[in-house]
């Protein structure tokens, strides 16, 4: 694709998701086409332009001041979830090391439960097949490792795939139930929802949650469409700014691009979400699947990993474990970078981190290989500040401090990961 053409992204309409559930329409053939032109000659976003979310209310749950990292079901296992699964799959998090690297959530999504409430007291109810031991006996092995146990609702009459209830109508006794299990983390999707008001829907499970008394991730997933990150802030932990991902470099510089356009209210407790991670599932190379780690890491996403942990190749491993990237996304300063120059499809992402450094990453979208340059004025540093740099990905020092801009020669579909950190 030349510089000049305007990249053609495919994405799913939401109206599938209400008809036909989130499985079903992520394998249909409708679609309809969102536009994103690369060309711009240059976002151009001053840091001292910025907003944060300390000038808005948010939610005081004492949840995720720091991105939350973890793992999912969704993304390779869809409904094909069971106990032994979410089992393995948590002792893997424990024996591969990423659970000491940060990663701490086991979050099952849809598909978990039976079709129908308890006919009594109307609660949700494990799926006996897949659960027979139930939802507690889970949290409580989960929690046994170490890890944090995180599940799944709708705010609607039926979650995505159609097979299990949502908590429409039934919040308080859903986050009851919820809390009884040890749940601490709960992902809470959009379908079904009678064209109910987003901030109602959403807003009476926050409550519902902070009702019962134990600290609860939230998680809303409402895919962007109300445009959350301007009002869930004050209900939830984080918030969907797009629709669903898939496993391909189209749909990963799409969403970031979409994300991108949120920064400015994410911070600490609250995050912008462009939906979990595809790396390790086979649809990129080692070097895409390095640039979707690195703009996730750098847009201080939530990292929930959404491969098989028990088979990661050691490639995946590698990605995934690259302790110096996820120290950029967990950095206490809690700033998503963003991108502040774009030369047709070749992007400069930049933001602040504690300490007065500044990390910078080069994403190179075209097929050929190319050089790009950044701006001491378009990252934020002094013009005459002279730094030291640190490559990420090499975990190596450069031999010589840099001032006023730094340069990189990238292959296609590739990047570069910085940390500049000002001399004395």
């Amino acid at each position: 694709m030349e510089a000049d053409q305007a990249l053609l992204y495919i994405c799913p309409p939401h109206s599938l998701k209400e008809k036909m559930g989130k499985f079903l329409y992520e394998t249909s053939m409708l679609f309809i086409i969102c536009v994103f032109l690369f060309t711009k000659t240059c976002i151009g976003r001053p840091f001292a332009s910025r907003t944060t979310t300390s000038s808005r209310k948010l939610i005081d749950n004492g949840r995720g001041l720091t991105p939350p990292m973890g793992w999912s079901s969704w993304n390779h296992f869809a409904c094909n979830i069971d106990a032994d699964l979410i089992k393995q799959t948590a002792q893997a998090m424990v024996t591969t090391g990423l659970a000491n690297l940060g990663y701490k959530y086991i979050n099952l999504d849809d598909c978990w439960g039976e079709l129908g409430r308890n006919s009594l007291q109307h609660v949700l109810v494990a799926n006996p097949v897949k659960f027979p031991s139930g939802m507690a006996a889970l949290g409580n092995y989960i929690h046994s490792l170490g890890l944090k146990f995180g599940i799944y609702s709708s705010a609607g009459n039926y979650t995505c795939s159609g097979t299990m209830p949502g908590s429409l109508g039934h919040e308080q006794a859903d986050a009851n139930t919820f809390a009884s299990w040890g749940v601490d983390y709960l992902k809470y999707d959009n379908c079904y929802n009678d064209n109910i008001h987003p901030k109602i829907r959403y807003q009476a499970m926050s409550d519902a949650l902070q009702n019962t008394g134990r600290p609860i991730f939230y998680s809303i997933c409402e895919w962007g469409d109300q445009q959350p990150a301007l009002w869930a802030g004050e209900f939830g932990n984080s918030w969907r700014t797009t629709d669903d991902i898939t496993d391909d470099w189209e749909s990963i510089m799409c969403i970031a691009d979409m994300n991108d356009v949120y920064a400015e209210h994410a911070g600490p407790g609250a995050w912008n979400d462009p939906d979990m991670l595809e790396v390790g599932n086979g649809g990129m190379s080692y070097d895409e699947y390095v640039v979707h780690f690195s703009i996730w890491a750098i847009s201080k996403a939530p990292l929930i990993i959404g491969c098989d942990l028990r088979n990661m190749t050691n490639d995946t491993l590698s990605i995934l474990s690259n302790a110096e990237v996820i120290a950029v996304n967990q950095d206490p300063l809690g700033i998503q970078a963003r991108q502040v120059r774009n030369y047709g499809q070749r992007d400069v992402w930049a933001g602040p981190l504690s300490g007065g450094r500044t990390v910078v990453l080069f994403v190179n979208k075209k097929y050929s290989t190319e050089e790009m340059t950044a701006f001491w004025s378009d990252i934020g540093v002094s013009a005459n500040q002279a730094v030291k740099v640190r490559d990420l990905w090499l975990h190596e020092d450069l031999n010589t401090t840099m001032m006023g801009n730094l340069t990189v020669t990238l292959p296609g579909h590739s990047c570069k990961m910085f940390i500049l950190t000002p001399t004395s």
